[in-house]
């Protein structure tokens, strides 16, 4: 079977300043369909350079990227954006939602740009966010909204094109304990009951041992590789 992601000796060199910066340095990893795993890194390893090209955001210097088989190296800025839409869900920190603009049509977004007509774009909307537990909220603004529920739309939204891959960029690190705890427990759920790959870019380890797989990234380079030992589900309600 195809992988989700591959990537094959990638680097990625910017220039800043007149000043060659090489962030990646040489990395290769396949994300399988329907794996969990943890990107793991402090800050400058490289691991925010690297979501961003497994996320189709960006393109490497060298090497070979390949998104669900296809390599972004032939493919035009049209094509790859359409890859991107159809194939990767992004849930970020600052949850990235249209300010003035209702949860069911923040999450319709994704939709609209593919040509789905509007009613059809509401109804998975409406559907994406029921599976959030969301429901109640379908005509809210983000203003009315805590941290936590607006996490839960930007996960909607990541899921309603159903994508192969979710890409979640510290997910949790503008939740307090309790309420980061109920959205890893959702983004688990996705993977496990819908097949969902699910790829955490993470500083915290106790975020990134949730995954089934860590992979530590350091000066641009992979350190190691290697599979989690999970803890069990926290309980309903637990801290």
């Amino acid at each position: 079977m195809t992988p989700a992601l591959e990537a094959v000796d990638v680097t990625r060199t910017y220039e800043m300043e007149g000043v060659e910066v090489t962030a990646l340095k040489g990395v290769s990893l396949v994300i399988e369909n329907g794996e969990y795993a943890a990107i793991l890194g402090p800050s400058g390893s490289g691991k925010s350079t690297l979501m961003h090209l497994l996320g189709a955001l960006d393109r490497p210097s060298s090497g070979a990227l390949r998104v669900g088989g296809r390599d972004v190296a032939e493919l035009n800025d049209g094509e790859l954006a359409e890859l991107r839409n159809e194939h990767i869900g992004f849930v970020f920190q600052s949850f990235h939602l249209l300010a003035r603009t209702t949860a069911v049509d923040n999450v319709s977004m994704p939709l609209m740009y593919r040509g789905i007509g509007r009613a059809e774009c509401r109804r998975r909307a409406v559907a994406a966010l029921e599976t959030v537990g969301l429901g109640h909220r379908l005509d809210h603004r983000p203003n009315q909204m805590s941290g936590g529920e607006q996490q839960r739309v930007a996960i909607a939204r990541a899921l309603v094109g159903a994508p192969k891959v979710v890409l979640a960029d510290e997910p949790t690190g503008n939740l307090d304990t309790r309420t980061g705890h109920e959205v890893m427990r959702l983004l688990e759920e996705l993977n496990r009951e819908q097949g969902v790959a699910v790829i955490l870019v993470t500083h915290e380890p106790e975020v990134a041992v949730r995954a089934r797989r860590q992979i530590h990234i350091r000066d641009g380079l992979i350190e190691r590789d290697e599979a989690t030992a999970r803890p069990e589900p926290a309980a309903e309600g637990d801290e």
